[in-house]
């Protein structure tokens, strides 16, 4: 008979088992845990490990650390004040945690991370010591993930019974382990979408399992869906929100108009970007027998037809925005609603909500009037066509622009209403200034793509008078609505757009950085500081630091959200404001609309709760859609600059750290890093009072705002890293 083997008992230490063990019960400090419990939770059952835990569990007891609140029970003793936070980690692997309850952002060293992931919301104990004058802290219990879905690089083992998913993200500091079984068909190499499952607490990686194959790294289409997929966001419709939007009615009805104004036989126009295809809002205008100017400002009644409880509303809420990145929009609504129904084209009678004021020449209301009406288009304009009407000051009207045709609304008519509101758009603009407003004109970058979504060039574009003039009545609309409801009393919910006054801190670290280039700001009186700014926005037009102080100047600002609690709009210098005039692309449009109208019916306040959690949910699709739309745009800057790998560019440092320069170059606002390590002239610092990279021996400064010549060392489209070698100063003139 065959003497059966007894494996030996191990003897192996279990390390840092003190911290180990305490860290499972402040984990859960409420619980109790028995020796048999946590070797579960560090998964091991021989002898040796639970008697190591028995005694440490003893020792514990002794110091005081731990009770022992039922026989072979233990929890923590809690001494520590907790507290909450969101986690914003580094690219190193150290974080901040911004919490409410300090004024200043806690630092977290990497080995106080305890596998929280960027973005969570974690609790924390902050200590007395302090990290380059910020309190330290270690984060001990993870309250909510912010996301749990990753893009990455799958590495398929040799053996092929793992995989390893290596995340796109720098600030996924860990690899996600997946068994094959789990890698879903991937190939070796695909770009893929992993979904973490757990997190094993001896575990040095989170296990995860793929739920999508996104294609070949460096691919056009695998790379503009990973950027989608990386934060959550939609490509198609589901099936039965498309079956639902297909089935609507959608033909206007004398039932329907008979329930509103009817505003058809009003001169109305819209003007969009030369290649927009669907246009929620149009202008209608009237000159009065009283010498008053009637000004429809006319939205697309997406309401009448998304309707609450159906799952074409909870689609849109999800969504919350639609997307723009370079080659494609993603839309909030399906196509059939966006580009059709609800688009405002030219010669169609459409559904809309209105916001009509008669105002005289100096842009006094004289009457109000908001509502659902139904409008007809009688021409469509392109800003640059509506330009060349306001630049040409007559009645030309560009030959591709398509009128009715009707008497009464004659070329003439068309361009007298188009000079008159541009008229008054600029006094709307200048009492907008003189009463604080910000004036933020950054340049805005547009990639010209072939049939193959290849960039084959760039342009910028520009804020002129066509633009202006759209923006100040779609300002007033959304004003003056918003002021409509805030108003009322007994107070009414709403849904406000609102933004926060800036931090004296970062407008004095903006007065440092434009101090470099002769600018001043005058932040001792709190009255003048917008005015100030808008100095400086106007003095850099056209300068070399132009887009550099722009930037800067727009990161000083809080950042606008939505919510229930109206504090008014800092950078429009409004009291009340909302968001109104989109609702093809936004949903707290939506959102207003459906309130005014129930205001407007006599109905009581809707639930300020669930509103306010509706608004914080499309603050927060806002951010992720914005974040995409960056990184789209990066995307495409590596793309073209792949073309361009031997040729040198003037640009501009916008950023120095310790690892590196930043910069900008000017031609075509691409920004790529030169690292220090390539910088072998010499041994360069990084000095964090002058905002530059110094040379230890030749004294050779590279200074934020600074002119510089690049060359392109590597263009990166898995990376998305647009790397840059120094070629040196450009020679004085």
């Amino acid at each position: 008979m065959t003497k059966k083997k007894h494996r030996k008992p191990s003897h192996n230490k279990i390390s840092n088992l003190t911290n180990t063990i305490l860290s499972i019960l402040k984990k859960d400090r409420n619980q109790t845990f028995n020796y048999k419990q946590i070797a579960t939770k560090l998964n091991v059952n021989d002898s040796s490990s639970r008697n190591q835990i028995i005694k440490t569990l003893a020792k514990l007891k002794v110091a005081g650390d731990i009770e022992e609140v039922d026989r072979g029970k233990f929890k923590v003793i809690v001494t520590t004040e907790y507290h909450t936070g969101i986690l914003d980690l580094g690219a190193k692997g150290n974080g901040y945690i911004i919490c409410d309850d300090f004024e200043d952002d806690i630092f977290i060293a990497s080995n106080n991370i305890n596998k929280a992931l960027n973005g969570d919301e974690v609790e924390f104990h902050a200590y007395k010591r302090r990290h380059r004058g910020k309190q330290e802290g270690e984060i001990t219990n993870i309250i909510k993930r912010a996301k749990t879905e990753y893009v990455g690089t799958i590495q398929i083992h040799d053996k092929k019974n793992f995989a390893f998913v290596v995340p796109d993200s720098p600030k996924m500091y860990k690899d996600i382990f997946v068994p094959i079984n789990k890698i879903n068909k991937a190939e070796d190499g695909d770009k893929v979408l992993v979904s973490l499952e757990d997190w094993p607490d001896r575990a040095d990686s989170p296990n995860g399992s793929v739920i999508k194959v996104l294609g070949k790294p460096g691919e056009h289409s695998t790379e503009i869906h990973s950027i989608l997929a990386e934060y959550g966001l939609p490509l198609e419709f589901p099936h039965e929100v498309e079956k639902f939007s297909n089935n609507l009615d959608i033909s206007i009805t004398k039932e329907e108009i008979a329930k509103r104004r009817d505003m058809r036989k009003d001169l109305t126009f819209t003007i969009d970007p030369k290649d927009a295809k669907d246009f929620d809002d149009a202008l209608s205008f009237t000159a009065l027998d009283n010498g008053l100017y009637e000004i429809g400002i006319h939205i697309a009644d997406v309401s009448h037809y998304v309707q609450p409880g159906t799952v074409l509303d909870d689609e849109a809420y999800e969504r919350a925005t639609s997307i723009y990145l370079v080659d494609r929009v993603v839309p909030m609504l399906p196509e059939r609603l966006s580009n059709g129904a609800c688009s405002l084209r030219p010669h169609e009678e459409k559904y809309t909500f209105s916001a009509v004021f008669q105002m005289n020449d100096k842009c006094e209301i004289k009457n109000e009037w908001f509502g659902r009406t139904v409008t007809y288009s009688d021409a469509r304009f392109a800003y640059e066509e509506a330009q060349a009407v306001i630049e040409s000051n007559t009645n030309e009207i560009p030959e591709e622009v398509s009128l009715t045709g009707k008497a009464y609304k004659t070329d003439q008519a068309i361009a007298d209403a188009i000079l008159k509101m541009d008229e008054l758009a600029k006094k709307m603009r200048s009492q907008r200034m003189r009463e604080g407003a910000i004036s933020f004109d950054k340049v805005e970058v547009k990639f010209k793509l072939d049939k193959e979504a290849n960039p084959v060039g760039i342009h910028f574009k520009t804020s002129k008078d066509a633009n202006k003039l759209i923006e100040e009545f779609m300002l007033l609309a959304n004003r003056k609505v918003s002021e409509f409801v805030g108003k009322q009393n007994p107070k009414k919910t709403f849904v406000y757009r609102v933004h926060d006054e800036p931090k004296q801190d970062k407008l004095a670290q903006l007065q440092t950085v434009v101090a470099r280039f002769g600018h001043k700001l005058n932040l001792n009186d709190k009255g003048n500081v917008a005015s100030s700014l808008n100095k400086l926005l106007k003095d850099v037009v056209g300068k070399k630091e132009q887009n550099l102080v722009d930037t800067l100047t727009i990161r000083t600002m809080s950042k606008a959200e939505y919510t229930t609690h109206n504090i008014g709009h800092y950078g429009l210098a409004f009291d009340y404001y909302s968001h109104f005039t989109s609702p093809i692309r936004r949903y707290p449009d939506v959102m207003a609309h459906r309130l005014l109208q129930q205001y407007l019916d006599g109905e009581k306040s809707a639930n300020d709760a669930i509103y306010d959690e509706k608004c914080k949910h499309s603050s927060n699709m806002e951010y992720l859609a914005t974040k995409a739309e960056r990184d789209s745009i990066k995307y495409m800057q590596i793309r073209y600059m792949q073309d361009h790998e031997e040729e040198e560019f003037l640009g501009v440092i916008s950023g120095v750290t310790d690892w590196g320069i930043y910069i900008e170059i000017v031609s075509n606002k691409c920004e790529g890093m030169v690292s220090v390590r390539d910088m072998k002239d010499d041994h360069y610092q990084f000095d964090q009072d002058q905002y530059a990279m110094v040379g230890k021996k030749t004294d050779t400064t590279y200074q934020l705002g600074e002119e510089v010549i690049v060359k392109v060392k590597n263009a990166d489209l898995v990376k998305k890293h647009l790397d840059f070698y120094m070629v040196g100063k450009p020679e004085a003139e």
